[in-house]
């Protein structure tokens, strides 16, 4: 399939430089103007791709080259992609596998899709030293990809200056700046920024940026270089339908951490997906599967814990062998109990806060016995990415990191997959194909 796919990729120099909030700016902007603009997001953050689509009212996706792949993130663009196409990246530019590697960095996504970059810097405090941080980026590897600089957090006074600067010395174009604006601010927690539902006046905070990016960015700059990119040519992947199947899905401000990609797939397959609340919602909806994502537990851990009935009926569900995918939050809301805060009480241990992240990075997991979705040897890709941990994690599946080191990690059953890794199902389709199919004789069953 060949695709347009208009497309640029929004680089930082490091995190907290103020990627998202350009990329929502020109998103909001792009959408004022009555184009149709589609959001990506380099690597496996689940929090900036929901600011994506709280502006777009459109699913933003990942693309991931430790999950997918050179090919598989083409294919994942590909899919995707509408005329016009903004992809947020990770970290700062080079940040990728290792400490030494650009390996799955934006550098790399940047080069894989043929997309230019637009460098967003954090101008505050800089004059002639701007010049010297964007010439830095532009010279540490080549190909050089960025073709462009976005000031951000500075006055409409100080621009010239550093636009002047660094078209000067480093002959790549400023596209322009965001001023501080402490009333279109996004706050951040351990995990990063609040998640978008828990934003206040979250579409007034985005319009606010919009008519800043209308003022102070070369938004008709950045379409005519968009424009400029080849289109792309990808295959993507078709997997067969087994079957209808309903699987209910957690979907609050609790539990909002999802790959789109993932929940494709399931789709794909046959099921059809049924969001509650595991807040509000006092039983789970008639279903064959269930499917406990991450989020926020901790944060609502009272909530969850006075909601007894739900409590119960998760907990019944899975001892009744409902299939059951449960990651991270999901895992966490199946222990004992959440600091302190009774939890659904499948497993016997408890979650604490450790103050510090646990296993943190990617990881690919291997099973070593027939369970929910892994077969001896079946190797699923996976990310960790948590501050609190539970005293029995589950030893059930080796996990290894891309430098080697390696740790043991889940409970399983064959009806069950629970702990703290959160799975990329398109590395292995098995995996979802398997909980389908067991979906299926669920249902076929009762």
């Amino acid at each position: 399939m060949i695709k347009e796919g208009h497309r640029l990729l929004i680089a930082g120099t490091g995190s907290g430089c103020g990627k998202t909030s350009v990329v929502c700016a020109i998103l909001q902007a792009l959408k004022n103007r009555g184009l149709d603009p589609a959001s990506f997001k380099c690597g496996p953050d689940y929090i900036d791709p929901m600011f994506h689509t709280a502006v777009l009212g459109l699913e933003s996706a990942n693309l991931d080259l430790f999950f997918s792949g050179e090919a598989g993130v083409k294919s994942s663009f590909v899919k995707h992609a509408r005329e016009w196409n903004v992809i947020e990246g990770v970290m700062g530019l080079y940040d990728g596998l290792s400490m030494t590697s650009e390996e799955a960095s934006s550098y790399h996504l940047a080069r894989t899709l043929s997309a230019p970059v637009i460098l967003v810097v954090n101008g505050r405090g800089m004059a002639l030293s701007a010049a010297a941080v964007v010439k830095g980026y532009m010279s540490l590897r080549s190909p050089n990809v960025i073709r462009g600089v976005i000031f951000n957090r500075i006055s409409p006074m100080t621009y010239p200056k550093l636009k002047e600067a660094v078209e000067a010395e480093c002959g790549v174009k400023a596209y322009g700046y965001l001023p501080i604006c402490e009333s279109a601010s996004l706050e951040s927690r351990h995990l990063g920024l609040v998640t978008a539902q828990e934003v206040e006046d979250l579409q007034e905070k985005m319009q606010t940026l919009a008519a800043a990016a209308e003022k102070g960015i070369d938004l008709d700059g950045l379409l005519a270089l968009m424009a400029e990119q080849p289109p792309l040519e990808a295959e993507i992947p078709r997997y067969p339908r087994l079957g209808s199947v309903r699987v209910a899905v957690a979907r609050d401000k609790a539990f909002c951490f999802y790959y789109r990609d993932n929940l494709e797939l399931l789709e794909e397959l046959g099921a059809e997906l049924i969001p509650f609340s595991p807040l509000t919602d006092k039983e789970l909806p008639p279903c064959d599967g269930l499917y406990l994502g991450g989020g926020y537990p901790e944060l609502y851990a009272g909530d969850l814990a006075a909601n007894r009935t739900m409590m119960r009926a998760l907990r019944e569900a899975v001892e009744n062998g409902l299939p059951t995918v449960a990651e991270c939050g999901g895992f966490m809301t199946l222990c004992r109990s959440i600091g302190g805060e009774p939890a659904a009480g499948v497993f016997p241990t408890d979650c604490v806060n450790t103050g510090r992240l646990s296993r943190f990075g990617y990881e690919t997991l291997t099973g070593e016995g027939e369970s929910l979705l892994f077969g001896p040897g079946d190797a699923v890709r996976a990310h960790e990415f948590h501050y609190w941990d539970a005293g029995d994690p589950g030893d059930a599946l080796r996990a290894v990191k891309p430098g080697g080191r390696e740790h043991r990690c889940a409970h399983v059953s064959g009806t069950l997959y629970a702990g703290y890794p959160h799975l990329y199902f398109p590395s292995c389709p098995l995996a979802a194909e398997r909980f389908i199919q067991k979906c299926l004789e669920r249902k076929q069953t009762i």
